[in-house]
Order: structure tokens, then C-alpha cells, then sequence
């Protein structure tokens, strides 16, 4: 029913674009919707038993950009290059070998070919159902190792399973040695629990799982009747999964696309897997996918459709967009690649950009997050009155070379590596020198993959050593492991810790070799008890919880780490830094990206994984490319993003984009962060505030210890450094922020401390005009003819009406506009 559901709104479909593509009168250059191009997927196909099969895929590409499955509609034909003439076949996109041989498929639609290889060997012999590669898998596909299921701490119903399978001898040894001939009975495999549960013959908490028809009962069936075998040992391991198609753009209302998901062995054989896979969606208001690996679209938006098997986690996105709008693109000059690849992305979703914000909007944003202040009255009036079209480009070179730029990254990197004291372990005086490190390294330019190289292979005191501090602030080898991957390669691996992850590749023994580059930290005290010093014990290992097994330091997902005779940290920190790294250039672009748009590429900024991809893939990967080109300069990646179109767009929305939250086609506002808020309160008021630790007139940005501060930082949600999570720093408005403002005694007190408003009075600012100087003070603009026309019978008939003009101010201080970059 389905299949015929699928043919039918396909047809459907392509008669229309058939139709639109060739009215007469219409050449194909003309035609937006005319077929452009045809993909064979998977593109190479490898058949390795008898009964081996290769579902495929032939999606079709039209004009526009949108993509429509036709494996149903398409012409197949099978030539056969080496074997017998009948040895291969393809049916309903299915291709099955009767012999060896090797041949070419090849599918046909509206004029367009596509070919695929396909190799067939050892088609004679019949491959025994494998523990390893066909029971697991099913157990891991019908949810029995789930958390819900078997697969909890404490098991169901007196049975126990490790969860998503991180155990494998284990599961073994429970389903084969506990309750004999009961779980499985190798004389009457029909008889098992194993399956008649399965089937629901007999009561089952959870009920049926599948057919007594279906081709999992008969693997099942079939491996208890061969004698249950175990092949985990020597078992060919799985090297990798991929998914087909790998994107698709699909119609809105209904259209579908089927997936195909190929595993590679590390005997070099492939295997289709589909029916094997967990699939998920991100999104399923826009497109839901079924068990069988069949999208289904609905309304507007995107997807990112996953498959995973064995400890493999793969994915696709998938676009969902309205066929029955007319979408001209407006043209737009972008000013470097982020232009190019965030338009590129928006002209697939069929949605048009905001246009620039104003100079004065502009030129507060950029302040705020450049420099994280307000930009002056003189620099406003200045900015406004320049004509020059390259004056955002200066003002953004300007700003780079602030002093607020470093305070700025210093603090966040500070917020990132944890810089607070820590009773009996972190004293006030190495953790002021950790953060004045972070902001100096940033001030000097040193490159970023110098700065956390350094920081990583850290050894000697914590008063000369200042970077050494991070090894001080977490001893546990475990957080310590979990806090590198999380912060420097955008890689949460706490789940590991216990069982493999359940939606990354992550298994157990990657956490544990991980681990083992952190085992090896000696610490002592020095003369000052304050002073601690870090260095390399060359003694300690990390062992796995399941078999007790000694673990080798190894990079994750790469080899283990040739760490003899040397610090296993700095082996480590050449890695993390490499260029080759896939995870670090990326990460730390992805984290300065965010700063500036208020979401990541990927989001959250730390949980980069296949099943969390980013919202402009090819964006993510061009940024952290850059970075690696630029050496790792901080300035020239934040100058790429601020000169962008994307970044100076307005807040304003358009009809298309008024719901785009990911993918950048306008300005969003942005609650600034708590030390910016303050201050950017004290700037615009002219009083500054007394921070603990620092003399008067510093910056809330320059606080050392995460552990300090004062009520309205607490309140606006600083950063109290207790995880590396970037969610630690709060930018949510909440009731207590709202009323400590209106009620509080920090925008009152600071007018009345401030005093700008008689100064501006004494100097012979009219009352009207020391409104227009509290706009542009606060706000980064003059007044507005209606804001004036409003405002002025408050002010009386008193010549310096100070009160009335200092309640303006404080109802200025407390509007959105002002607690707001925009």
C-alpha cells in the first residue's frame, strides 16, 4: 500500500513537472522545474553470498533544486560485463545475484542516465546466521536492548541485557547460559523465549516485537537451530555506514523518499543493512521516516533523518519545501564566502534575506559584540556622518584592536575552562593569574591552536604556569577527558562512560583510551600552599569497567597514541590541534559564530554528532577551513563573519523568513550577557561599578573568579563555571531580571550616581536636547520625532526638570531596546 501511495504522488508530481518543463514556447533553460540531473544509489554494490541483495535508489534532480524519488518510475536495465548473461539482477530496485559476476545497472528517466557498479563473488555459498552481524543487530532494531527494555540498568522481567549492545559476550552469555532451554531451545528453536515472546505466543510486557513471517523470526529461528554459535571472536568489525541518498529536497504535502543504508566490513565485504538500521527524525512535523527507512513529508522546514547500527550513527538532511510557490531569488552582492554559502542554503528553502540593518543599528551591534561596550556619542555621530561604503569594514578593523576585544574572549574561554577558586584546591591568587593569562594570550593574537596546545601539554607551577591551573580545577582523569572533548572538540562523551553512546559513535572503549592520556597528572604542593605544581608521574592507567582491561591511550576515532618516553598530554594536544583534527577548527569557528548570531552552525555549540548536524553543513566546514588558513587567528574569522551581509542583516522579518531561526536569513535580537549588560548600565550612566577583586572602573568582562560577583550579575544569568557546557552563561529574560530593574537599586542608583543628566543641564543642553543625549547615550541613537513629541509635556515648565528627565532615563535603561543587541 505504501509503495503504491509513494508511485502515485510521485507520478502525480512529475507529470506536472514534466508538463511545466516542456510548454511549448518554454526552452529548458527557460524552465525552473525541468530534471537537470539522476543519482544511482548507492554507487557501488558488492554481493557476497547467496540471497545477498542490494536495495537501490534513483532520485531525480530538478532545476529548483528540489528532488523526487523515481526508483519505481525509472527504466532499469542489468548489462553484464564478466559471467553469465542472467548472473545479475534488478527488480523493483532491488539488485540479486543468480552467479558471480560483475555488471553494470543502469536506470533511465526524462532523457537522464545514471549507472552504478555491481560486483558478485561467492554467490554459491550459503553465509550462517552470525551473532554478531544478524542477532545483535535485530535485538538492537526491535528496541529489546533499549533503556525502556531489556537494555535498563536492572533488566525486564529477570532479564538483563546491555544497553544498545556495549557488551556483546555478555548479552552471549545471558541468552545461551542463563535459564537453559529456556531462553533458547536447540531442539525446538520454536519453543524459545527468545521468540515466542518476540511473537506475543506468549505473555510479554512489551509486547509483540515482530512476525512469526517476517525475516527476523527466521535469522532467529535459524541461529538457535544451527546451535546458537558464538562468532564474536574474530568477527569482522564494522568500519563504517552510509546512508542514500545523502541530502534530499522534497515537496511539501506528502512527497517521499526512500533510504538505503549501506555497513562496510573489515574483510572488505558490504552489506545492505536497511532492514537492520534505528531510524529517527529530527524533525517529524516536516518529514517523519518509518522502520523502513521511508520519509514522508508534511509541511515547510528541514530534517535531518538518521540511521543507526552497531556503534555507528549515520545521517542525511533532508529539505521539505513548497513546490506550489513562485520563488524569484533577489539578487544580492555578498561580501566574502559566508555570504555566499548562507544565501546558497536560503535559496534552497525559498527564502529571501532581510535587507541591512541601519548604521546606528549596526554600529551597536558590532560594538556590543566586538568590543562588549556601547559605542560612544562622538563615535556614533561620527559614524552616522561618513559616507564612505567602506566605513563598516573600518569600523570593524577599529574595533578589533580595542582592549574590550581580548576582555571580551578572555572571559568567555575563561567561562569555557572553568577559571573559578575552589575551596582547599584553587586559591584567588593562581586562579586571577590563569584568567589574566586566557585575556593575554587572545590580546597579543597568539594563535588559538598555540594557546590550548600549550594549555593541554601544561606542566610546572601554577603561579609561573599559570595554564597549568586547568588540570587543578578538575583531578578526576574521567571529567578531565570528558572536559577536553566537550570544549575543544565540541564532543560530549559522558554517555560512553557507561554503555555506548545511543546516538554518537562512541563506544566504551573510546571513553576509557580517552581517558587514559589524563591518568598520568602528578601534582604537589610548593613552598606557598597556594602554589601547586603539575607534571607528568609517568605512572597510572585507565582500565575498563567491563573486563578490567588496561586501556591505551588513543585519539578518538583515530589510532593509538605513540606515547613513549613522552608526556601521553602532549601527544594529545598535537592532535587536538592538528590540522587534520576534524573536530577542533570547526568547534571553536562553530562557538564564534554563536557569539555573534546567538545560535551555532551546529547547536548546541557543544554536541557536534552525526544525529546534531549543523543547519548549513557546508558553512561549518568552509569556517573551520579558514581558521586552519589563518593560522588559527581569532581577529581575522571574527572579521570574516562581522563583514558579512548575514551578520549586518536587520531584525526585521520578511514574509519568508519571519520563521527562520537556523539558517541566518535575518538578525535576531540577543539578550546581552550579564558582565555586558553591566557594563554597558555603567557606560551609559557614567558610574561605574565596584567589582570584587578589582579597583573601580573596571569592567564586569574582567572578573577573574567564576565564584565572584555581585547580585544583578547573579540574576542575569552569569556563568558560575561549574561545567564546560556553554549553557552555563544565561541570556533567558526572566521575572527576577524584569524586577530587579524596574524595583532594584542598580539602574536607579547609577542615574542618580552618574549624575549625566545635571552635567548635561549646567553645560546648556536644553531639556529636549538632554533627551536626544540620553537616546544616543544608551541606545546608539537620536530620539525619534515621535519618541520627542511623546516625552515632552513630562518635562514641565521647570528649565531643568531633572526628575521627570531622570524617570526617562530610567524607563530608557529598562526598555527591550536597551537590554537588547539588535
Amino acid at each position: 500500500m505504501k509503495t503504491q501511495k509513494f508511485t502515485l504522488i510521485a507520478l502525480l508530481a512529475i507529470s506536472c513537472t514534466i508538463a511545466e518543463g516542456t510548454e511549448e514556447g518554454v526552452t529548458p533553460e527557460q524552465s525552473t522545474t525541468r530534471f537537470v540531473e539522476l543519482s544511482l544509489y548507492p554507487p557501488q554494490v558488492t554481493l557476497g553470498h547467496a540471497g545477498d541483495y542490494q536495495g537501490m535508489v534513483a532520485v531525480a534532480t530538478q532545476a529548483d533544486g528540489v528532488t523526487i524519488d523515481v526508483t519505481d518510475l525509472a527504466k532499469w536495465r542489468v548489462g553484464v560485463e564478466h559471467g553469465e548473461k542472467d548472473a545479475l539482477s534488478v527488480e523493483e530496485g532491488v539488485v540479486r545475484a543468480a552467479s558471480d559476476g560483475v555488471a553494470r545497472v543502469g536506470v533511465e528517466f526524462a532523457g537522464l542516465r545514471a549507472e552504478a557498479d555491481v560486483h558478485a563473488q561467492g554467490t554459491a555459498k550459503e553465509k550462517p546466521v552470525s551473532f554478531r552481524h544478524d542477532v545483535m543487530p535485530i535485538l538492537m532494531r526491535t528496541g529489546c536492548n533499549s533503556g525502556g527494555c531489556h537494555g535498563s540498568s536492572r533488566g525486564k522481567d529477570g532479564f538483563r541485557m546491555s544497553l544498545f549492545g556495549f557488551d556483546p559476550a555478555g548479552d552471549y552469555h545471558r541468552l545461551t547460559r542463563e535459564q537453559v532451554n529456556r531462553r533458547l531451545n536447540l531442539a525446538m528453536p520454536e519453543e524459545s523465549l527468545l521468540l515466542t515472546k518476540a511473537v506475543a505466543s506468549v505473555t510479554h510486557t512489551g509486547g509483540k516485537r515482530f512476525d512469526e513471517d517476517s525475516d527476523y523470526y527466521a535469522k532467529l529461528h535459524d541461529w538457535i537451530a544451527a546451535g546458537a554459535r558464538n562468532d564474536l571472536e574474530g568477527a569482522p568489525t564494522v568500519t563504517g555506514v552510509a546512508i542514500y541518498p545523502p541530502k534530499a529536497a522534497i515537496g511539501a504535502g506528502g512527497q517521499m523518499q526512500r533510504f538505503v543504508v549501506v555497513a562496510d566490513y573489515s574483510d572488505g565485504t558490504s552489506r545492505d543493512v536497511t532492514s537492520l538500521v534505528v531510524f529517527q527524525s529530527s524533525n517529524e512535523s516536516s518529514a517523519a521516516i518509518d522502520a523502513a527507512g521511508l520519509v514522508t513529508s508534511d509541511r515547510r522546514g528541514e530534517t535531518f533523518v538518521t540511521a543507526r547500527f552497531d556503534t555507528h550513527t549515520v545521517g542525511s538532511q533532508v529539505l521539505v519545501l513548497p513546490t506550489d510557490e513562485p520563488f524569484e531569488p533577489r539578487p544580492e552582492t555578498p561580501a566574502n564566502y559566508v555570504d555566499e554559502l548562507v544565501s546558497a542554503k536560503l535559496r534552497t528553502l525559498r527564502v529571501h534575506p532581510s535587507d541591512l540593518a541601519s548604521d546606528n543599528e549596526f554600529l551597536r551591534r558590532v560594538t556590543i559584540d566586538i568590543a562588549g561596550r556601547l559605542p560612544t556619542v562622538a563615535e556614533v555621530e561620527a559614524f552616522t556622518a561618513n559616507e564612505d561604503p567602506a566605513k563598516r569594514t573600518a569600523k570593524i578593523d577599529e574595533l578589533l584592536k580595542d582592549p574590550g576585544f581580548a576582555q571580551v574572549w578572555g572571559l568567555k574561554w575563561a567561562e569555557l575552562l572553568l577559571v573559578r577558586t575552589l575551596p582547599n584546591r584553587v586559591e584567588y591568587k593562581p586562579m586571577f593569574l590563569y584568567s589574566q593569562w586566557l585575556t593575554e594570550q587572545i590580546d597579543s593574537g597568539r594563535p588559538l591552536d598555540d594557546m590550548f596546545g600549550d594549555l593541554l601539554a601544561a606542566s610546572g607551577s601554577s603561579f609561573t604556569t599559570p595554564q597549568v591551573n586547568f588540570y587543578q580545577i578538575e583531578p578526576d582523569p574521567k571529567k578531565i577527558a570528558e572536559n577536553v572533548a566537550q570544549t575543544f572538540l565540541g564532543t560530549r562523551l559522558q554517555c560512553a562512560q557507561c554503555h555506548n553512546h545511543p546516538f554518537d559513535r562512541w563506544t566504551m572503549d573510546d571513553y576509557y583510551a580517552f581517558t587514559a592520556f589524563f591518568t598520568q597528572i602528578g601534582r604537589k604542593t610548593g613552598e606557598d600552599y597556594r602554589e601547586v605544581f603539575v607534571f607528568n608521574s609517568g605512572g597510572g592507567e585507565s582500565k575498563h569497567p567491563v573486563d578490567g582491561r588496561v586501556m591505551k591511550p588513543k585519539f578518538l576515532g583515530g589510532a593509538e597514541a605513540d606515547v613513549k618516553g613522552r608526556d601521553r598530554r602532549e601527544a594529545l594536544a598535537e592532535w587536538v590541534t592538528s590540522p587534520e583534527n576534524p573536530w577542533f577548527a570547526p568547534s571553536v569557528a562553530n562557538r564564534v559564530w554563536a557569539h555573534f548570531f546567538g545560535v551555532g552552525i551546529v547547536e548546541p555549540l557543544d554536541d557536534i554528532r552525526v544525529s546534531n548536524p549543523p543547519s548549513n553543513p557546508e558553512l561549518f566546514d568552509e569556517l573551520g577551513e579558514k581558521l586552519i588558513e589563518y593560522d588559527y587567528d581569532l581577529r581575522r574569522l571574527v572579521r570574516d563573519i562581522t563583514t558579512s551581509r548575514a551578520y549586518q542583516r536587520s531584525c526585521e522579518p520578511n514574509e519568508s523568513n519571519a520563521g527562520d531561526t537556523r539558517n541566518f536569513a535575518r538578525s535576531h535580537a540577543r539578550r546581552m550577557p550579564a558582565e555586558t549588560m553591566l557594563d554597558c548600565l555603567s557606560q551609559a550612566t557614567g558610574a561605574p561599578e565596584k567589582l570584587p577583586g578589582l579597583p573601580l572602573g573596571s569592567r564586569a568582562t574582567q572578573i577573574a573568579d567564576g565564584n565572584s560577583g555581585n547580585y544583578f550579575l547573579t540574576t542575569f544569568g552569569r556563568s558560575r563555571r561549574e561545567s564546560v557546557c556553554a549553557c552555563e552563561a544565561k541570556t533567558d529574560p526572566t521575572l527576577s531580571q524584569a524586577l530587579h530593574l524596574l524595583n532594584g537599586a542598580t539602574v536607579a542608583g547609577k542615574i542618580d550616581s552618574g549624575k549625566l543628566i545635571e552635567g548635561w543641564l549646567e553645560a546648556g543642553k536644553t531639556p529636549v536636547e538632554v533627551i536626544d543625549a540620553i537616546y544616543r547615550s544608551a541606545l546608539g541613537r537620536p530620539a525619534t520625532e515621535e519618541e520627542r513629541a511623546e516625552l515632552t509635556p513630562l518635562l514641565g515648565d521647570d528649565p531643568k526638570p531633572i526628575e521627570p528627565l531622570r524617570d526617562i532615563f530610567w524607563a530608557v535603561l529598562n526598555s527591550r531596546e536597551f537590554a537588547f543587541n539588535h
